[in-house]
């Protein structure tokens, strides 16, 4: 998967924030609403969050070297866990902690079309910048849902920003709620009540992105359409007896890597196994081109005389 379209996302989200951030910030100096001020911490900080995927982006590029054999590819998968800290502890908490305040010494709202037209302003932006977003994730999201894409998806970059910018149209829809009540009534404590509701809304947010990219920190194989090509890629060969076994990684979001013990005949020579591999490792970037680091172990293959016994070979090949 191309980082293009992710990039795209970013830097279309990163110009709609920015502009945001800045207007938002004005109306809040000339109405004195903390839910304007809210909303301009959390573009400045989506900003930032921007900036970081971006970062990230760069640094997995770099060469693998002694330190890293296997390269820097999971930079990405770290810089969007930072993003989840930030936007959980900038926007989020900053956010609650402004809503008390207000809701506690609560005054009314001052110039009120300002932020009304502010808000307004915003959430066109913010729309144009999820546009965005969506369109460049449907060249890969496939048949999948949206929740389905956010939780399967391998790069991080399209997923985190889809995720901030229908949290920023949510908390945009909440601010002015909050903003056009308290206009309505004089009593700034509705102001102060939308303002809680964004944070509320950043910090689930937070956590959803934390959780879904601590899984790809960790370690996630490939999925199970993949594990299948490839188990079938490496038996198409009239050489390979079967798979043993076979285990994968990603490390990176462009990279896969494919570790395999595989059955040859115990009659074959030297020259003939190491053809069977290079041959079955072909095959393998034929079918998944991800799978870039590929151990293929030759091995002969001996049945379990107890089927019950626990074989590596039953418990990947459970269906033969």
């Amino acid at each position: 998967m191309s980082t293009g379209g992710g990039n795209r996302a970013i830097f279309a989200a990163l110009g709609a924030n920015i502009g945001i951030a800045v207007i938002k910030f004005i109306a809040f100096v000339f109405s004195g609403s903390s839910s304007m001020l809210a909303e301009s911490v959390h573009s400045l900080a989506d900003s930032g969050n921007q900036l970081l995927l971006l970062l990230g982006g760069r640094k997995a590029k770099k060469a693998a070297d002694s330190e890293h054999p296997f390269g820097y590819g999971r930079e990405r998968y770290v810089y969007a866990f930072v993003v989840s800290i930030i936007l959980f502890s900038v926007g989020g908490v900053f956010s609650l902690y402004e809503g008390i305040e207000k809701i506690g010494n609560p005054h009314p709202i001052e110039t009120p079309w300002l932020p009304i037209a502010v808000l307004l302003a915003a959430m066109v932006l913010e729309g144009f910048s999820l546009r965005t977003a969506m369109k460049e994730s449907n060249h890969t999201r496939g048949k999948q849902s949206w929740v389905q894409f956010v939780r399967r998806a391998k790069a991080p970059e399209l997923p985190v920003v889809l995720l901030e910018d229908f949290a920023a149209l949510v908390g945009l829809a909440l601010a002015f709620v909050g903003v056009l009540l308290a206009i309505i009534t004089g009593n700034g404590v509705f102001d102060g009540i939308g303002t809680i509701g964004i944070g509320v809304l950043l910090i689930l947010v937070a956590l959803v992105l934390g959780m879904e990219t601590k899984s790809l920190l960790v370690g996630e194989g490939a999925s199970e359409v993949d594990n299948r090509a490839i188990l079938d890629a490496i038996e198409a060969g009239d050489e390979v007896e079967r798979v043993i076994h076979m285990k994968t990684l990603y490390l990176g979001p462009d990279e896969l890597l494919v570790a395999a013990k595989i059955a040859l005949p115990a009659s074959a020579r030297l020259e003939d196994v190491a053809t069977a591999i290079n041959s079955a490792e072909a095959r393998i970037r034929a079918t998944v081109p991800i799978a870039r680091v590929i151990y293929l172990e030759p091995d002969v293959y001996v049945a379990p005389v107890d089927p019950a016994t626990p074989t590596e070979a039953i418990v990947i090949r459970a269906s033969d």
